[in-house]
């Protein structure tokens, strides 16, 4: 018995939603951002058109904060 490869889609009606995925986050230089756990910083540097890696001053150190940015925010 094989398994189809295609995706399960479920019903319209189904209570059970599916996981809807969150909306990319882009940065540009200049950016102020938080940082859950770096604090608040400046973007200095971004990689790509910002969906790779940004790199943050945060005052003391700088960090490069890999995509997708889920502890990083724009303020």
């Amino acid at each position: 018995m094989m398994k189809s490869a295609a995706a399960r889609r479920p019903l319209p009606t189904s209570p059970f939603k599916t996981p809807v995925p969150p909306p990319l986050k882009h940065f540009a230089v200049g950016d102020r951002v938080s940082h859950d756990v770096h604090g608040l910083g400046r973007t200095i540097g971004v990689e790509g058109a910002g969906d790779i890696a940004v790199l943050v001053d945060f005052g003391g150190r700088q960090v490069r904060v890999i995509s997708p940015y889920t502890k990083l925010f724009k303020l």
